[in-house]
């Protein structure tokens, strides 16, 4: 599977789209909004930037991915009129893989305008916004010429499907039946899995202390594992079911076997013990803040309780987020004809699931620092 080309949300504005179903992540900016708001006014006050830089990594497209843009520039505003100072001029950076749908952001971008002026009609402050297509797992700027990284709902996306999940003639893959770390997984897959995750968020790391000014921040907000139990974690559930989908066709003869048995996940969930250790191990970086929420898989519901009101929609309301981000990298793997058939038996399994248990998605939230 070729990552880079291949992985992409739902383009579009459509009733599938990316655009028209992320509100679970929408909610995710909005939770991390108070430490955003910390880091780039530390970043501001600390370095005086006549220019700023500021980068989204996986912006994907939508009304999402000027939340954070409005933010900051409100927050500089907020910060220039407390300390007497004329606004920087903000370059933003919006990046994501090459088929990222960077038409329906540009023709957003009024929007973004209107939303950053102020009561007098005037701009926030300056700004200069341009796409950048390429994977954050290469470099993407010059050596110290970046303020401030945010990235939403992006890490938990590795580099490749581990090396050694795939069928080797003969050899079935180790991973076989799962698109994930199932139930049947091998210890061996929990391990390629691991350790490619390790590799990528180090390379990450490396990757932006390069590109970051001296005192530059991050923030970063990512699926992640609360359950110690990494065969019981959340994701895990998640993809199971999918992959219990995607099963039920195969015995029915609509999907082969065999493209079932060759389809992993470029995933990994980790647990804030996993990250916080490659921090740790790389020691670029102090760690300012680092907690983790939960968030409801159906994005309409706004209850901290566990109780599910209606199971079947609260189903059919998650199966079109999943949809939304699945959907591309499905229909190239298994052909666009099964999409439809899929996420019908997915919204079923969802509901039937969600009567057990009101599974949530935990999301690791992490402020970096450069040392």
């Amino acid at each position: 599977m070729k990552v880079e080309k291949l992985l992409h949300m739902a383009g579009g504005a459509g009733d599938s789209s990316y655009a028209a179903n992320s509100k679970i992540q929408e909610k995710a900016i909005l939770k991390i909004t108070p430490i955003l708001d910390e880091a780039v006014t530390e970043v501001h006050k600390t370095l005086l930037p006549e220019k700023m830089v500021v980068a989204d990594l996986g912006c994907s497209s939508g009304p999402n991915t000027f939340l954070v843009l409005t933010q900051v520039m409100k927050i500089i505003a907020k910060q220039c009129r407390r300390l007497e100072l004329q606004p920087p001029e903000m370059q933003f950076f919006l990046n994501d893989l090459p088929g990222n749908d960077f038409n329906n952001i540009f023709q957003s971008l009024d929007y973004f305008v209107e939303s950053v002026r102020t009561e007098k009609g005037a701009l926030c402050a300056p700004h200069f916004v341009a796409g950048l297509p390429g994977s954050f797992y290469k470099r993407l700027f010059p050596s110290q010429s970046v303020h401030f990284f945010h990235s939403s709902y992006s890490l938990m996306w590795i580099s490749q499907v581990p090396e050694g999940l795939e069928s080797k003639g003969e050899y079935a893959s180790p991973n076989k039946g799962n698109i994930y770390i199932g139930k049947t997984s091998p210890p061996l897959v929990v391990k390629l899995y691991q350790d490619q995750f390790n590799r990528d968020f180090s390379l990450f790391l490396k990757l932006r202390f390069k590109e970051l000014v001296p005192g530059g921040q991050m923030v970063l907000a990512f699926l992640g594992r609360k359950k110690k139990n990494i065969y019981n974690g959340e994701l895990s559930s998640l993809w199971g079911l999918v992959s219990d989908s995607l099963h039920s066709m195969v015995l029915e003869g609509i999907v082969e076997e065999e493209k079932l048995d060759s389809f992993n996940l470029p995933f990994y969930a980790p647990s804030m013990e996993e990250a916080k250790a490659v921090i740790n191990a790389q020691g670029l970086f102090d760690i300012i803040h680092m907690q983790m929420f939960e968030s409801n898989w159906d994005p309409y519901d706004d209850l901290d309780d566990d109780f599910v009101i209606d199971n079947v929609q609260s189903g059919a309301n998650f199966a079109m987020c999943i949809r939304s981000v699945l959907e591309p990298i499905i229909g190239s793997h298994f052909g666009a004809s099964i999409v439809d058939e899929l996420f019908s038996r997915f919204a079923m399994n969802v509901a039937k699931h969600l009567v057990k248990e009101k599974t949530k998605l935990p999301v690791l939230t992490l402020c970096l620092k450069k040392k």
